[in-house]
């Protein structure tokens, strides 16, 4: 399992996901060439020194995503407002998981490559003016349900 940012630009959320890419034993994250530099200080400090257990790739990530859609063993899956509900969708263990910027979600050219569309539901009650999760909190749902589904596999 991978991680795949597309246009991630909050230092604090970019750090976040690092650390919980660690804390998961996820060792790649594919980042889109305009996401936040790993280096800037506030991304260094919000790993909390995660920083160093994954590897951290900058690329054309619609180009990577087309390469690696190609191979039958991967599943490319996406995160949006409208998908499929990620606790009653099987996940594979293989699945690369493309997380969207904060205001603009996954890019159109990023998105037609996505193979599956997922979505973490509102429960009834609780969206009292809220629109959306941050990104580092929908990443740490997202990544929790992947490794739960998969444990025994």
């Amino acid at each position: 399992m991978s991680i795949a940012l597309d246009g991630v630009q909050d230092p604090g959320n970019m750090g976040t996901i690092i650390r919980l890419a660690n804390w998961f034993g996820i060792k790649n994250i594919l980042c889109s060439n305009d996401c936040v530099d790993i280096y800037n200080p506030k991304v260094v400090q919000a790993t909390m020194g995660a920083l160093f257990g994954v590897k951290i790739h900058y690329l054309d990530l619609a180009e990577q995503l087309s390469s690696l859609s190609k191979l039958s063993e991967y599943q490319v899956y996406g995160t949006f407002m409208e998908g499929q509900n990620i606790y009653a969708k099987e996940l594979s263990s293989k699945g690369i998981i493309v997380m969207g910027s904060e205001g603009k979600g996954i890019s159109n050219d990023v998105e037609d490559l996505i193979k599956e569309k997922l979505t973490i539901p509102i429960f009834a009650n609780v969206r009292d003016g809220v629109e959306s999760l941050n990104v580092g909190v929908a990443t740490g749902i997202i990544i929790s349900e992947f490794k739960r589904q998969n444990i025994r596999k």
